[in-house]
């Protein structure tokens, strides 16, 4: 009922989840990204350990395919699951369970992974993937973005269409964006407009405040002002 990609942009050097589904809140319960530790996406019927419990191992330096066969095998479960993770060396693994429901599937390429299930076709994950490739000059969450909407264009969830979400993370010890759609006629469109609204204020104040490299960060409210307006203006429009 969601199909998700996973993927690793080499220039930021971020990781980041986008997933889709007919589904409510798909970002509460599918997305789990950490800096410094990976990217795991729990599908089907959701077992949310193996997010919590999958992080933990990449943060312990285990291998994405080490990590989907721990939380796989211990789970009685697993044929109803779907799962597919990568660390930060760009490893992928993943585990479609045999009682997932139709179509469903997954494939992994050079720094990305998609998967899904309940699925229209192999060509929603298919058309994803060629997308994303693709579109290497996009700027990281709009790739992502765009490779989900080719996906939705080419079937996506044969159920129809309700929630979306996008996770970066990158250097720091949260996510560098975090956007949910909960419940929306064209979930994927409404995170495309979230997205494009974030480059206006929030992405270049997250940049001016308390990070890894500046403890302390600007605190003159001017001067905050100032450099937000010259970010968002070096971005450009949309």
């Amino acid at each position: 009922m969601t199909w998700s990609i996973i993927a690793r942009d080499r220039d930021s050097a971020q990781l980041g989840i986008a997933v889709a589904s007919r589904f409510f809140a798909v970002g509460a319960v599918v997305p789990h990204v950490r800096s410094h530790a990976g990217a795991i996406a729990t599908q089907a019927l959701v077992n949310s350990f193996y997010g919590t419990e999958g992080l933990r191992l990449l943060q312990e330096g285990r291998s994405s395919p080490d990590v989907v066969s721990a939380v796989t095998t211990a789970d009685p479960g697993r044929e109803h699951r779907q799962v597919h993770a990568m660390d930060l060396h760009g490893r992928i693994g993943a585990h479609t369970g045999r009682e997932c429901i139709r179509w469903c599937g997954h494939l992994a390429a050079t720094d990305f992974s998609v998967a899904g299930n309940m699925l229209a076709g192999a060509g929603v994950l298919e058309t994803t993937a060629e997308v994303y490739e693709r579109n290497a000059g996009l700027p990281f969450p709009r790739r992502l973005i765009a490779a989900m909407r080719a996906g939705e264009a080419a079937g996506g969830d044969k159920r129809g269409r309700q929630s979306a979400a996008l996770v970066l993370c990158g250097e720091q010890d949260w996510p560098d964006l975090d956007l949910r759609v909960d419940d929306h006629a064209d979930p994927l469109a409404e995170l495309e407009r979230l997205e494009r609204v974030s480059r206006e204020l929030f992405v270049p104040f997250r940049r001016l405040v308390p990070n890894r490299r500046d403890r302390v960060g600007l605190t003159d409210h001017k001067a905050i002002e100032s450099e937000t307006a010259r970010a968002a203006a070096a971005e450009g429009p949309a």
